[in-house]
């Protein structure tokens, strides 16, 4: 997380309680009485119901696959989606990443972040300066990896942006270099890369008249991805509940909340809230049931959302943010009743 930043469903009551119960065990449930079992399919878009994913860990230098799994046990629930981030050559996914994927007894989807452009400029890479460094990972799926996952490339773009030309950095380079990685990557055969572009969705940038620009093309993006927070604490930055994370709009005269832009801009294309948490100031401990509380609500509302991942962490990158689940026994019996819902039953396949 950067610091400058059910679909209407009707539960009968037995399934509201076996969902409660299920835990990190359930199996596939039905997101409605009368849909079929919820599952992924070809770019991993369920067929019902939302994802559930989490980011464990963050800012601890801790091992991800071991906090992702103590958040499963916190939480009562498999995050299906595993939240790792990567940059320049590093070799992904790497064997702890893998195992996750290919745990028979939680299966998860990994959600890939790449800063590609890592010592490097966007400009550099749609130019072709990194195509090394894109073979390698290509190679080392085809050799190591085969199963579907989310490659997210330089999410959070809007705060990197230059305006100056010459720097290579500009939001027209970003979306060339998403797509030359992109397409390179299925050049290459590695077409188990289901590819995300994940904004901040800021009022700030919104406002920028280079925002627009950003979006790479339908043609190379699959999902679009969302990273946004609410704070808990009234009167601080972004408070708010869960609409408010996905409805921020820039502060001029016919502007859209950034939910409706993705909806009526690119129709069709199924949204990933890639990161998202509640947050207080560290020493200033405030409940954050009313947060997790809201949640299910909007979704009923926002049938575009397919997945959700939660980023959790006790000090964010500046030390001053608490994101955790748990900073309260109220906020964690809150985010243990929304996990514990069967919107969230979806089969990896």
């Amino acid at each position: 997380m950067k610091r400058s930043s059910l679909r209407k469903t009707v539960l009968t009551l037995a399934a509201l309680v076996a969902g409660i119960g299920a835990g990190m065990t359930a199996t596939p449930a039905q997101a409605s009485p009368d849909a079929a079992h919820c599952t992924t399919g070809a770019k991993l878009i369920p067929t019902c119901g939302v994802l559930w994913g989490a980011a464990a860990g963050g800012f601890t230098g801790k091992p991800r696959d071991a906090e992702h799994r103590n958040w499963e046990k916190l939480s009562g629930r498999t995050a299906t989606i595993f939240h790792t981030y990567h940059k320049g050559d590093e070799k992904f996914p790497t064997d702890a990443e893998i195992a996750m994927a290919r745990d028979k007894a939680h299966p998860r989807v990994l959600l890939l972040n790449w800063r590609v452009e890592y010592g490097s400029t966007w400009a550099g890479v749609a130019a072709g300066k990194e195509d090394k460094r894109i073979d390698a990972f290509a190679a080392r799926l085809k050799s190591k990896f085969n199963e579907k996952f989310y490659l997210v490339l330089n999410h959070e773009p809007e705060d990197d942006v230059r305006t100056d030309p010459k720097s290579g950095m500009t939001a027209k380079d970003f979306a060339k270099s998403f797509r030359h990685v992109i397409q390179r990557l299925r050049a290459q055969g590695a077409s188990n890369a289901v590819s995300v572009v994940a904004y901040m969705g800021n009022e700030k940038w919104m406002a920028q008249s280079w925002w627009k620009d950003l979006y790479p093309g339908n043609d190379v993006v699959d999902w679009i991805g969302l990273d946004s927070y609410v704070s808990a604490e009234k009167n601080y930055y972004h408070a708010g509940v869960f609409k408010d994370l996905l409805d921020r709009k820039a502060k001029t005269a016919g502007s859209q909340g950034w939910y409706d832009w993705a909806t009526k801009n690119h129709p069709g294309k199924p949204i990933m809230v890639a990161e998202w948490g509640a947050y207080h100031r560290v020493g200033k401990v405030v409940d954050k049931a009313a947060q997790f509380n809201s949640v299910l609500p909007e979704l009923a509302k926002r049938p575009a959302i397919k997945a959700i991942v939660y980023f959790d962490t006790k000090k964010d990158l500046f030390g001053d943010r608490d994101i955790s689940i748990d900073s309260t026994p109220a906020s964690l019996a809150a985010f243990r009743k929304l996990a514990a819902n069967p919107l969230f039953n979806v089969t990896v396949r």
